[in-house]
């Protein structure tokens, strides 16, 4: 098995980051369109597309934080499991695996109850409308029952790719995705079943193949159940690591909501379901950006382990090159073909015409955005707990939450695209810092590598 994994040490790193991040990115395009996929059918419902496509959007704040609870699990669990194989400790990985399996059971029960009996009164705090708020509840009270399915998906897959299994990881979103697609139509349009059906199309997702596999014969980490008993010394340390990534991905769903309140306020329902659009083209460049980060993961987080500083510093740089270069290429298709972008979400010519400016607005610095993902995937991968989650609250706590209600103050005329005008700002200081921060870090990172490496021979 350390046969197995010792490739992660030895191949050059451009070979491994394409051999990796190619199926992690792909699985992440597919998981792209996968949650996509119900806001352009639903854009596209006759005559009450606009106010169903505000509905679900008041719903992604719930169906974010939904996926930042798998996260902070799976993306907690997972490098830890990667550093320990790199020092050949697979015992110690087996049962970080089972703990993190069983956290995620429990945390599904308690989400499945919560949203099951709250959510008519968390979608109006929301910004739901009377018009969208019957929306709204048809699809949540829906996906609340298939929370169980999310989090095992989503959450235990990372733990797949960890062991460098990308391809497997890969298939196991395709497999809900495909599943997605095709269901989408029939209940939508087929049986006539609107925003339940899409619902419903998005819950029919089997995490059979991801649990198979970590309880198969191919894995070489197994979900053991003598493991699944929770250990703090055990679970603690990950929920520490991925508390950055939860951060990172709760945040957006209260970004979401102070959004879809203010844009509410502003504009109805008009500005909040152009706000569902952004949201959706945004995810363009989060989750191939995240895939990069995925596959670099196991790199990195193997040659920390194994103490290989230059390999380690090797695998940041490449990755931070190609991040760079993806914000950069979908920046300029945003900019030049707006309406594109937007008619992929609805075929509402006001819409549309209202979310032209807006996008060009809200994505006006994603440019630059491969430097902040870059970074915070690989404090991630390095078990550098602190400052991810500095990083995390700071983009999003500390500079975008008062800059939504303090741009409409200073653009008074047209406070509306004075909300949208908050997300570039935020980034623009938020890449900033987190630049400083990871120069500073990473710089001690591999010094105290090579010293222990001197001491050691």
């Amino acid at each position: 098995m350390e046969q197995d994994k010792a490739f992660l040490g030895k191949e050059p790193i451009g070979k491994l980051l394409l051999k990796l991040a190619l199926p992690t990115v792909a699985a992440q395009m597919i998981n792209m369109l996968y949650n996509l996929v119900d806001r352009i059918y639903i854009g596209h419902i006759p005559n009450v597309g606009v106010s169903a496509l505000a509905g679900v959007g008041v719903c992604m704040p719930l169906i974010m934080l939904v996926s930042a609870f798998a996260a902070l699990v799976g993306y907690g669990g997972s490098p830890r499991v990667s550093i320990y194989m790199g020092k050949k400790d697979n015992e110690t990985a087996e049962k970080i695996l089972g703990n993190c399996f069983a956290m995620q059971i429990i945390i599904s029960a308690i989400l499945t109850a919560v949203l099951l009996i709250w959510s008519r009164d968390l979608l109006m705090l929301f910004g739901a409308s009377r018009k969208s708020i019957e929306y709204a509840v048809s699809y949540m009270n829906i996906y609340a029952v298939g929370t169980i399915f999310v989090e095992l998906t989503l959450g235990m897959n990372a733990f797949i790719t960890a062991q460098g299994f990308a391809k497997t990881g890969m298939l196991s979103v395709l497999i809900g995705a495909i599943s997605n697609i095709i269901l989408d139509p029939i209940f939508i349009f087929g049986f006539g079943m609107g925003v339940k059906g899409a619902a419903l199309a998005t819950i029919i997702l089997s995490c059979i193949w991801v649990i198979s596999f970590l309880m198969g014969r191919k894995t070489m980490l197994k979900i053991r159940k003598e493991n699944l008993l929770l250990r703090p010394k055990i679970i603690f340390p990950c929920l520490a690591l991925g508390a950055a990534t939860f951060v990172m991905q709760a945040s957006e769903s209260v970004i979401s909501v102070c959004f879809n309140a203010s844009l509410q306020s502003y504009g109805g329902d008009m500005a909040v379901s152009a706000m569902a659009i952004l949201t959706s083209v945004m995810q363009f460049a989060l989750l191939p950006l995240q895939g990069l980060g995925q596959g670099a993961q196991p790199i990195i987080s193997y040659n920390y382990g194994a103490g290989n500083a230059g390999r380690v510093k090797s695998a940041f740089k490449l990755l931070l090159k190609v991040s760079l270069c993806y914000s950069t290429i979908l920046w300029g298709a945003v900019m030049l073909f707006p309406d594109v972008f937007a008619g992929m979400f609805t075929t509402e010519a006001d819409l549309i015409v209202f979310t032209r400016p807006a996008l060009r607005i809200y994505m006006a610095v994603m440019l630059i955005f491969g430097i902040q993902m870059a970074c915070q995937m690989t404090f991630n991968a390095l078990g550098r707990a602190v400052e991810s989650i500095v990083v995390a609250v700071m983009r999003k706590f500390i500079l975008l939450l008062p800059l939504i209600y303090i741009m409409p103050l200073l653009f008074s005329s047209n406070k509306t695209m004075a909300v949208y005008l908050a997300e570039p700002a935020a980034d623009l200081l938020a890449v900033t810092f987190t630049a400083i921060l990871f120069t500073v870090r990473f710089k001690k990172a591999l010094q105290t590598m090579e010293n222990k490496k001197i001491q050691d021979t």
